[in-house]
Protein backbone atom coordinates (compact mmCIF):
# COMPACT_ATOMS: atom_id res chain seq x y z
CA UNK A 1 0.00 0.00 0.00
CA UNK A 2 2.62 2.40 0.81
CA UNK A 3 4.72 1.42 -2.12
CA UNK A 4 1.49 2.64 -3.93
CA UNK A 5 1.39 5.75 -2.58
CA UNK A 6 4.49 6.50 -3.11
CA UNK A 7 4.47 5.73 -7.25
CA UNK A 8 1.56 7.60 -7.24
CA UNK A 9 2.96 10.56 -5.68
CA UNK A 10 6.39 9.96 -7.89
CA UNK A 11 3.49 9.78 -11.03
CA UNK A 12 1.91 13.41 -9.81
CA UNK A 13 5.19 15.13 -9.18
CA UNK A 14 6.50 14.06 -12.49
CA UNK A 15 3.17 15.13 -14.05
CA UNK A 16 3.98 18.47 -12.38
CA UNK A 17 7.28 18.83 -13.83
CA UNK A 18 6.56 18.07 -17.23
CA UNK A 19 4.03 20.85 -17.27
CA UNK A 20 6.26 23.17 -15.88
CA UNK A 21 9.15 22.03 -18.45
CA UNK A 22 6.19 22.45 -21.08
CA UNK A 23 4.85 26.25 -19.63
CA UNK A 24 8.31 27.27 -19.39
CA UNK A 25 9.00 26.46 -23.48
CA UNK A 26 5.43 27.68 -24.61
CA UNK A 27 5.22 30.89 -22.34
CA UNK A 28 7.76 32.86 -24.69
CA UNK A 29 6.19 31.63 -27.58
CA UNK A 30 2.60 32.80 -26.35
CA UNK A 31 4.26 36.05 -25.72
CA UNK A 32 5.87 36.45 -28.92
CA UNK A 33 2.78 35.48 -30.38
CA UNK A 34 0.78 38.06 -28.52
CA UNK A 35 3.30 40.86 -28.84
CA UNK A 36 2.95 40.42 -32.86
CA UNK A 37 -0.52 40.79 -32.94
CA UNK A 38 -0.93 43.59 -30.63
CA UNK A 39 1.59 45.39 -32.64
CA UNK A 40 0.26 45.05 -35.54
CA UNK A 41 -2.71 46.52 -34.82
CA UNK A 42 -0.71 49.70 -32.59
CA UNK A 43 1.15 49.79 -36.04
CA UNK A 44 -2.31 49.75 -38.19
CA UNK A 45 -3.76 52.65 -36.03
CA UNK A 46 -0.33 54.82 -35.66
CA UNK A 47 0.03 54.44 -39.41
CA UNK A 48 -3.71 56.10 -39.51
CA UNK A 49 -2.82 58.49 -37.24
CA UNK A 50 0.60 59.97 -38.97
CA UNK A 51 -1.91 60.07 -42.80
CA UNK A 52 -4.14 62.29 -40.33
CA UNK A 53 -1.20 64.69 -39.03
CA UNK A 54 0.08 65.14 -43.12
CA UNK A 55 -3.35 66.16 -44.18
CA UNK A 56 -3.30 68.68 -41.23
CA UNK A 57 0.22 69.83 -42.20
CA UNK A 58 -0.74 69.89 -45.34
CA UNK A 59 -3.64 72.61 -44.77
CA UNK A 60 -1.98 74.08 -42.25
CA UNK A 61 1.90 74.21 -42.63
CA UNK A 62 2.43 72.50 -38.74
CA UNK A 63 1.39 69.71 -37.24
CA UNK A 64 -0.94 69.23 -33.78
CA UNK A 65 -0.29 67.81 -30.79
CA UNK A 66 -3.86 67.91 -29.74
CA UNK A 67 -5.84 64.64 -30.33
CA UNK A 68 -8.71 67.14 -30.06
CA UNK A 69 -7.44 69.55 -32.36
CA UNK A 70 -6.31 66.46 -35.26
CA UNK A 71 -9.59 64.41 -34.84
CA UNK A 72 -11.90 67.41 -35.03
CA UNK A 73 -9.97 68.43 -38.62
CA UNK A 74 -10.45 64.89 -39.60
CA UNK A 75 -14.45 65.19 -38.82
CA UNK A 76 -15.30 68.88 -40.07
CA UNK A 77 -12.18 69.80 -42.60
CA UNK A 78 -12.46 70.14 -46.27
CA UNK A 79 -9.09 70.10 -48.54
CA UNK A 80 -8.12 72.03 -51.61
CA UNK A 81 -7.08 70.26 -54.86
CA UNK A 82 -5.87 71.26 -58.35
CA UNK A 83 -5.99 69.11 -61.06
CA UNK A 84 -5.74 69.27 -64.91
CA UNK A 85 -8.84 69.73 -66.99
CA UNK A 86 -7.72 68.00 -70.02
CA UNK A 87 -4.08 66.32 -71.20
CA UNK A 88 -1.26 68.68 -71.58
CA UNK A 89 -1.12 66.47 -74.99
CA UNK A 90 -4.85 67.01 -75.95
CA UNK A 91 -3.87 69.99 -78.50
CA UNK A 92 -7.88 70.68 -79.38
CA UNK A 93 -8.68 70.80 -75.90
CA UNK A 94 -6.14 73.13 -74.79
CA UNK A 95 -6.67 75.43 -78.06
CA UNK A 96 -10.77 75.37 -76.83
CA UNK A 97 -9.78 76.15 -73.16
CA UNK A 98 -7.61 79.26 -75.00
CA UNK A 99 -10.02 80.21 -76.69
CA UNK A 100 -12.63 80.24 -73.69
CA UNK A 101 -9.88 82.05 -71.59
CA UNK A 102 -9.91 79.63 -69.31
CA UNK A 103 -6.80 77.50 -67.53
CA UNK A 104 -6.17 73.82 -67.42
CA UNK A 105 -6.48 73.96 -63.77
CA UNK A 106 -9.26 73.65 -62.07
CA UNK A 107 -9.82 73.82 -58.14
CA UNK A 108 -11.95 71.18 -56.05
CA UNK A 109 -12.51 70.36 -52.71
CA UNK A 110 -13.05 66.92 -50.96
CA UNK A 111 -13.54 66.39 -47.18
CA UNK A 112 -10.44 65.45 -45.25
CA UNK A 113 -12.36 61.84 -43.87
CA UNK A 114 -12.52 61.02 -47.31
CA UNK A 115 -8.83 62.01 -48.58
CA UNK A 116 -6.35 61.90 -45.42
CA UNK A 117 -6.32 57.89 -45.04
CA UNK A 118 -5.54 57.21 -49.09
CA UNK A 119 -7.89 54.25 -50.18
CA UNK A 120 -8.62 53.13 -47.04
CA UNK A 121 -11.94 54.54 -45.77
CA UNK A 122 -12.62 55.27 -41.99
CA UNK A 123 -16.05 55.43 -40.35
CA UNK A 124 -15.93 59.16 -38.04
CA UNK A 125 -16.64 56.59 -35.20
CA UNK A 126 -13.56 54.60 -36.07
CA UNK A 127 -11.89 58.65 -36.53
CA UNK A 128 -12.87 59.27 -32.96
CA UNK A 129 -11.02 56.15 -31.79
CA UNK A 130 -7.48 57.40 -33.31
CA UNK A 131 -6.15 58.46 -29.59
CA UNK A 132 -6.57 55.09 -27.94
CA UNK A 133 -3.95 52.41 -28.50
CA UNK A 134 -5.65 49.22 -29.00
CA UNK A 135 -5.32 46.87 -26.78
CA UNK A 136 -4.39 49.13 -24.04
CA UNK A 137 -7.70 49.14 -22.29
CA UNK A 138 -7.46 44.99 -21.59
CA UNK A 139 -3.35 45.78 -20.26
CA UNK A 140 -5.33 48.59 -18.05
CA UNK A 141 -7.82 47.40 -15.91
CA UNK A 142 -10.65 48.61 -18.40
CA UNK A 143 -8.99 52.08 -18.90
CA UNK A 144 -7.60 52.29 -22.81
CA UNK A 145 -4.56 54.24 -22.66
CA UNK A 146 -3.94 57.04 -25.47
CA UNK A 147 -1.30 57.25 -27.71
CA UNK A 148 1.47 59.94 -26.51
CA UNK A 149 1.48 62.58 -29.13
CA UNK A 150 3.53 66.14 -29.44
CA UNK A 151 4.61 68.40 -32.05
CA UNK A 152 6.79 70.80 -32.84
CA UNK A 153 10.08 72.44 -35.00
CA UNK A 154 13.41 71.46 -35.36
CA UNK A 155 16.13 73.59 -37.36
CA UNK A 156 18.14 71.89 -40.53
CA UNK A 157 20.60 73.95 -41.54
CA UNK A 158 18.79 77.41 -41.25
CA UNK A 159 15.17 75.94 -42.02
CA UNK A 160 12.43 75.29 -39.46
CA UNK A 161 10.75 71.99 -40.01
CA UNK A 162 7.74 70.72 -38.35
CA UNK A 163 8.30 67.29 -37.07
CA UNK A 164 5.76 65.28 -34.59
CA UNK A 165 5.82 62.15 -32.50
CA UNK A 166 3.68 59.56 -31.46
CA UNK A 167 4.28 56.42 -29.46
CA UNK A 168 2.79 53.90 -27.38
CA UNK A 169 5.10 52.06 -24.71
CA UNK A 170 4.93 48.42 -24.80
CA UNK A 171 3.76 48.44 -20.96
CA UNK A 172 0.64 50.35 -22.31
CA UNK A 173 -0.53 46.72 -24.63
CA UNK A 174 1.57 44.36 -23.22
CA UNK A 175 1.02 45.19 -18.99
CA UNK A 176 -1.24 42.23 -18.63
CA UNK A 177 1.19 39.65 -20.23
CA UNK A 178 3.99 37.49 -18.72
CA UNK A 179 5.83 40.64 -16.71
CA UNK A 180 9.60 38.72 -16.72
CA UNK A 181 9.36 38.45 -20.26
CA UNK A 182 7.93 42.01 -20.71
CA UNK A 183 10.88 43.47 -18.64
CA UNK A 184 13.32 41.81 -20.35
CA UNK A 185 11.69 42.87 -23.76
CA UNK A 186 12.05 46.36 -22.46
CA UNK A 187 15.58 46.02 -21.74
CA UNK A 188 16.55 44.79 -24.79
CA UNK A 189 14.80 47.05 -26.76
CA UNK A 190 16.48 49.71 -24.74
CA UNK A 191 19.80 48.97 -23.83
CA UNK A 192 21.14 46.36 -26.74
CA UNK A 193 18.71 47.64 -29.75
CA UNK A 194 19.23 51.07 -28.37
CA UNK A 195 15.45 51.70 -29.76
CA UNK A 196 12.01 53.25 -28.03
CA UNK A 197 10.52 50.39 -26.41
CA UNK A 198 7.05 50.40 -28.21
CA UNK A 199 5.87 51.71 -31.19
CA UNK A 200 6.61 54.40 -32.44
CA UNK A 201 5.84 57.12 -35.77
CA UNK A 202 8.16 60.50 -36.01
CA UNK A 203 10.38 62.40 -33.71
CA UNK A 204 10.44 65.74 -31.86
CA UNK A 205 14.14 65.87 -31.83
CA UNK A 206 14.74 65.23 -35.43
CA UNK A 207 13.50 65.30 -38.95
CA UNK A 208 12.78 61.52 -40.05
CA UNK A 209 9.92 62.35 -42.80
CA UNK A 210 7.38 60.63 -40.20
CA UNK A 211 9.29 57.44 -39.79
CA UNK A 212 8.01 54.38 -37.76
CA UNK A 213 10.47 52.47 -35.49
CA UNK A 214 9.02 49.31 -36.94
CA UNK A 215 10.07 50.56 -40.91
Amino acid sequence: MKKTIIQILLAVVMVAMAYLLYDSIMSPVRFDKTRIAREKAVIERITDIRSAQRGFKQVNGRYTGSFDTLINFVLTAEMEFERQLVSSDDSVGLAKLKKARKKNIEKFTVKAIDTVFGAKKLTPEQVEQLRFIPNSAASNEGTPKEFIMGAGSVMVGNVSVPVFEAKAPYKSFLLDQDEQLLINLIDEQKNVLYRYPGIKVGDLNQATNDAGNWE
